[in-house]
């Protein structure tokens, strides 16, 4: 069954392939004419094979491979460099040391910056790091040995062939499986979400964001490396863009529908409470409330003319669907492992041919009864009917999704075989990022995600909160004067200072200083400071020759492998890497002392051992327990079998192994003493940082969908970068969600962390993120008529609209930055829902007075209709978002607190 499931499954094939790629290397260490050949230190070939597998894609193989030899040679040519000038002349021999010190300090410390920026060099560097570290520490002296420099380039070249000649033979991975798999997926997942009616759970929404989310990663891999697939990168890109639309256009139906007649037609108005005036105050009784009576007969003729095209509409999408599936994966070559069933026929003309029917039938019968005297001429007052219609539209915009991605997968070139492709993605944008081999290898990955997707967050939103909002001049009073008055001449010049202010010399010296208190200069430190502490000894007389003996600088070697720009490790890890340390020197010391270093029995040591130990570095969550095993029973099993004697296998046991300990403990305590990474933190931290990031996009969406100047229209261009914020926001809930499995690791003295309420606050902002992205896509249809009035209705809603906007902006920044610095919140903050219901009242009474002077413009009735009700959906969105911030509110003083009557009580307990 073992031996099966190694050669049918993908994680058995990529568990062979990397122990191939060991064992092969390890066999040659243990040949000894290939042994003398590759000097003193044989077991750089096999470390050469562990720290570049060959269980990767084709591509990635490739460039792990010019990585490392990359690093190697610039970590070997600046070690001999200060080899050189260490002993160019009899003074700088007296004090080599201090020589080699100087070289270490600057090298590790700007490989170390650099390591934690472009994570796309991560391999090179960390072959540069240890390649340095073993031309300054390993067999120090004096005198200079060059045939060191030979003994490690040499065998870690070879190393790499082996691997590679491995990758590429047996099994090779073209590399488009991974895209493949995150295709179906997410096309399965609309498949699923499209089983209307159902209940709007969380898990469906989430899954459907995280396959959002995961298609964007699985285009970056491929495209960010070297790949042999039948897809055309350029196809892809398009065929993503028009998944995410669709699923943009799911997440924006809501399927809690009566229309099917499956439920109680009183179920229909259950997620929005209320019309286009809500009651907020549950003590006042004069705010206009929702009429009880429901619209019977409305109801009767939507659900008997619409619910039959609907449901044949949905079908068709859920057909054209699993089309497009089974068709991407015809064309990726892996229907038959991954699916669809062969029942399934292929996107063709004929489906998307249905698709458009099918939607010319809904648009038939939904043209058939605008104006229908059955409808109510008022649809505020019956939500109900207004919920249908909600959920038609947003359907109806999903199937033109869905048309166009049939329509871009037909047109996809299925011509070709499989073709070579180079690497594609911008070469800016991939230095920050890596393949997901090395995302895994590096360790952290949850970590990664989240600090990305942070800088990435409060980059676009620093551009966004620093533009100031510029009201215009008023246009009445300046119909007479030049375009260019004083006025914008003066608003011309300030923006053009400001623009300029960041090409100043006094500025890009202030940025660079700033950069350099950012993270990467802390793990530098941190970095510099520890591998300085250990290498010491091998520069003092006194301690260089049992330094040297023992091979001691491997715990340097190891204090660079285990430290992480984030993440440390807890408790858990230090344990488990500790002991992946010690077993892997005692078990290197038995295999050599089971038959007196017979070869053939350490090569059954090495298969017993090295098969679970890779598949924990390769595979599982724990790669960095699983690479210090795998270098621990290497190095300690060839080292006692290149010494044949003296010192004995124990001794090389115990005094590598410790080394390794050494290395292991030393780069955990440092993280935990300098500047920890603490999860429950960070997720305290962000989400603050995820409240700001929506407050400002509910000032972006207020200014520029909903209060806009006539003439101001947001355009495709608006639309467009509204759905990239939203889409990083969503990608950003991801990553929270993520970051709080962290804290379920870490240990807690006080007492056990509760992550309830942190995930209840997260829900909640989501929850008030999805209500914002209803108000703006509302805010498209209805908002043309809300011009009417002329300008004196607009200028006496500005005070009320300003106290509604305000108010809902200093709730948010007010319990954004409680979280942030963990402090109660004020027991009373301005009220959000009486600041509503001063605006719905008196936008009510203007309505009156409008009606009554008769400044009501005429509407075409379909443009009434769907004016009406996204009207209704707007108010009602608005009003949701008053409760969310309630329930933000709850649960923020949940976690820091809330503020006392009394100083003494001014700090409450907490949870953080």
């Amino acid at each position: 069954m073992f031996v099966k499931r190694i050669f049918t499954t993908r994680g058995g094939v990529k568990l062979l392939k990397s122990f191939l790629g060991y064992f092969i290397a390890y066999i040659v260490c243990l040949i000894p004419a290939s042994r003398n050949f590759l000097g003193q230190f044989p077991y750089i070939l096999a470390l050469s094979a562990i720290l570049n597998h060959a269980g990767r894609t084709v591509g990635s193989q490739i460039d792990g491979a010019l990585m490392t030899v990359i690093g190697t040679v610039a970590g070997l040519g600046w070690g001999s460099l200060a080899l050189y000038v260490s002993t160019s002349t009899a003074g700088a021999r007296l004090g080599y040391g201090g020589v080699l010190a100087a070289f270490l300090v600057l090298f590790s410390s700007v490989i170390s910056w650099l390591r934690c920026v472009y994570l796309r060099f991560f391999q090179a560097i960390i072959c540069a790091g240890i390649a340095i570290f073993f031309t300054n520490l390993a067999a120090t002296s004096s005198a200079v040995g060059w045939k060191k420099i030979f003994d490690y380039g040499i065998p870690w070249a070879l190393g790499q062939v082996i691997g590679l000649v491995v990758c590429v033979v047996v099994f090779p991975d073209a590399g488009s499986r991974p895209l493949a798999v995150a295709l179906h997926r997410s096309l399965q997942t609309i498949q699923e979400s499209l089983i209307l009616p159902r209940q709007d759970t969380p898990s469906i929404r989430r899954y459907l964001a995280w396959n959002f989310v995961n298609l964007s990663q699985a285009y970056r891999d491929f495209t960010i490396d070297i790949s042999v697939s039948r897809f055309l990168p350029e196809d892809i890109r398009a065929v993503r863009n028009q998944i995410q639309g669709v699923i943009r256009g799911v997440l924006a139906v809501k399927p809690d529908t009566a229309l099917f007649g499956n439920k109680d037609a009183s179920r229909a108005g259950v997620l929005h409470t209320g019309g286009v005036i809500v009651n907020l105050d549950p003590t006042s009784n004069t705010a206009t409330s929702v009429p009880q009576e429901v619209s019977a007969e409305a109801i009767a003729l939507v659900r008997d003319v619409l619910a039959e095209p609907t449901r044949v509409m949905i079908d068709s999408m859920r057909d054209a669907i699993a089309a497009t599936d089974a068709s991407l994966m015809d064309l990726s070559g892996y229907r038959r492992y991954l699916g669809p069933p062969s029942t399934i026929p292929s996107s063709s003309a004929a489906v998307l041919d249905r698709l458009k029917a099918s939607m010319e039938s809904f648009d038939k019968a939904d043209s058939s009864i605008v104006g229908h005297p059955r409808l109510p001429p008022t649809y505020a007052d019956h939500p109900e009917v207004v919920e249908l219609f909600l959920f038609l539209h947003p359907i109806r915009q999903a199937a033109e999704k869905a048309a166009a991605l049939v329509r871009t997968v037909i047109g996809m070139d299925k011509t070709g075989g499989w073709k070579f492709h180079l690497p594609t993605y911008p070469f800016s944008k991939s230095l920050l990022r890596t393949n997901a081999q090395v995302r895994h290898d590096r360790g952290g990955a949850t970590a990664g995600f989240y600090f990305a997707n942070r800088k990435q967050m409060e980059e676009t939103m620093q551009g966004l909160q620093s533009q100031a909002y510029v009201p215009l001049p008023n246009r009445h009073a300046n119909d007479n004067l030049d375009t260019k008055t004083p006025m914008s001449n003066y608003q011309e010049s300030e923006m053009i200072s400001e623009g300029s202010q960041y090409q100043t010399l006094r500025y890009k010296i202030w940025a660079a200083l700033h950069r350099l208190q950012g993270f990467e200069s802390r793990f530098a430190l941190k970095v510099t400071t520890l591998t300085v502490l250990l290498s010491i000894p091998a520069w003092l007389p006194q301690s260089r020759d049992w330094y040297n003996t023992n091979e001691i600088w491997l715990s340097v070697v190891t204090v660079w492998i285990m430290m992480h720009p984030h993440v440390g490790g807890n408790l858990q890890d230090l344990v488990s890497r500790t002991l992946c340390c010690i077993i892997g020197a005692v078990w290197g010391g038995l295999a050599h002392a089971a038959d007196d270093g017979n070869p053939y029995v350490m090569a059954v040591f090495a298969a017993l051992f090295m098969i679970p130990m890779l598949y924990r570095y390769t595979q599982s969550t724990h790669p960095r327990s699983g690479i210090m095993g795998c270098i621990s029973f290497t190095v300690v099993s060839l080292t006692a079998y290149s010494h044949a004697g003296t010192p004995g296998p124990f001794e090389v046991a115990w005094t590598r192994g410790t080394a390794f300990v050494v290395g292991v403990v030393a780069a955990v305590a440092m993280n935990w003493i300098l500047w920890p990474f603490v999860a429950r933190h960070e997720l305290r931290k962000s989400i603050s940082a995820m409240l700001l990031h929506t407050a400002i996009i509910y000032r972006g969406v207020v200014a520029k969908y909903i209060y806009y100047t006539e003439g101001e229209e947001p355009g495709l261009e608006d639309v467009a970068r509204s759905e990239m914020l939203e889409a990083r926001l969503r990608e950003g809930f991801v990553r929270i969600r993520e970051l709080m499995e962290l804290t379920r690791h870490e240990i807690r003295l006080r007492a056990p962390f509760d992550p309830l309420p942190y995930s209840a606050l997260i829900d909640a902002c989501e929850q008030f993120f999805e209500r914002l992205v209803e108000v703006r896509q509302s805010s498209l249809y209805f908002q043309p008529f809300m011009l009417a009035g002329g300008r004196e209705a607009t200028e006496s809603l500005i005070g009320v609209r300003r106290d509604a906007v305000a108010t809902i902006l200093m709730n948010l920044y007010i319990l954004a930055g409680a979280l942030r610095s963990d402090r109660p919140v004020p027991r009373y903050l301005p009220s959000a829902a009486a600041a509503r219901k001063r605006l719905l009242e008196r936008m009510e009474e203007i309505e009156v007075e409008q009606a009554r002077l008769g400044n009501v413009e005429s509407r075409p009735e379909g443009g009434r209709r769907w004016a009406d009700v996204y009207q209704y959906a707007y108010s009602s969105a608005l009003t949701d978002i008053v409760q969310q911030l309630q329930e933000l509110q709850r649960y923020t003083k949940e976690i820091t607190g809330e503020v006392g009557f009394d100083a003494v009580d001014s700090v409450g307990p907490g949870i953080g």
